[in-house]
């Protein structure tokens, strides 16, 4: 019996092929669609205001009927679940209200129950969803590349233009955003051939990255600790050694910003701590006593 060639896939099948054979999982990048969220946030919220006047009227009902019954279901749970019990006949029309408005306020308490359940998931998941980071303009590119790489998009219909909206695109990963990091990324990427179809793209090993960057960071450090002790010790009088100080501070803020993803407080504060750390080695002997 001859060997099939199993058909290559196409369509949806490819284009997911393609996103799934990223080991870091930087091409996973989809629509967040924030404004049908909005929509819905906003029936699901009117949906709650009607729940919530209909319970405040039938709480004012309760209150201002000479039936006791209706206040006492409003006070009670226990009532309430006992006038839901429907009779075979009703000795008076107070009992027969009661019945009627504690089935209604039943309902609608479990309606509330449900209805402020998936509100307040809604909720939550729009706030989680909205941290989501946007994606990566290197990552954005190569798959605007490789969606059209045959000439024509993986996918066709309303879905062909989805990564165009960038500004509703939402990244479940996101890459280390550092310089060093970002600059070996485009440094150690090799092209893949072709393979089941897909067309050539750029790739690299994030934990290949990440090693590189340990070690960068590593030496960097050793630099920035050793070199102005070793400096300051030989340098021969005091203008050179506030020079050095100068230089190793500027040198030391600029790697922080490449190498960290620190914010600027972060860079100001440890860049600041490190020229007071120099400051105070020179005093110790070479600065004169007042």
């Amino acid at each position: 019996m001859s060997n099939q060639i199993e058909p290559e896939p196409a369509g949806y099948a490819q284009w997911a092929s393609w996103i799934a054979s990223d080991a870091d999982n930087e091409t996973f990048v989809f629509r967040k669609f924030d404004g049908l969220s909005a929509v819905n946030l906003l029936y699901l919220q009117s949906e709650m205001l009607e729940i919530e006047a209909e319970l405040k009227q039938m709480n004012r009902d309760a209150t201002g009927s000479p039936n006791m019954r209706l206040l006492d279901a409003t006070r009670t749970w226990e009532s309430l679940v006992e006038q839901c019990k429907e009779r075979q006949t009703y000795t008076n029309f107070e009992e027969q209200q009661a019945y009627n408005d504690a089935k209604k306020r039943m309902q609608l308490v479990l309606k509330l129950r449900s209805t402020v359940k998936e509100y307040q998931n809604a909720l939550l998941l729009q706030s989680r969803i909205s941290q989501l980071p946007a994606p990566n303009g290197r990552v954005l590119g190569a798959l605007r590349q490789m969606f059209t790489e045959k000439g024509f998009p993986f996918i066709d219909g309303k879905a062909s233009g989805y990564l165009n909206e960038k500004k509703d695109l939402v990244a479940l990963k996101q890459p280390t955003g550092d310089a060093l990091s970002n600059y070996l990324r485009k440094a150690l990427a090799v092209q893949t051939p072709e393979a089941d179809g897909l067309p050539r793209i750029g790739r690299f090993d994030e934990s290949r990255i990440t090693k590189w960057v340990n070690v960068i960071t590593i030496l960097v450090a050793a630099i920035f600790l050793i070199g102005p002790i070793l400096a300051l010790y030989y340098a021969p009088n005091l203008p050179a050694k506030l020079t050095l100080i100068a230089v190793f501070t500027a040198g030391f803020a600029a790697s922080i910003a490449l190498i960290t993803n620190a914010r600027r407080p972060e860079i100001f504060a440890g860049t600041a701590t490190y020229a007071a750390v120099l400051v105070v080695f020179i005093s110790n002997g070479d600065l004169p006593s007042t």
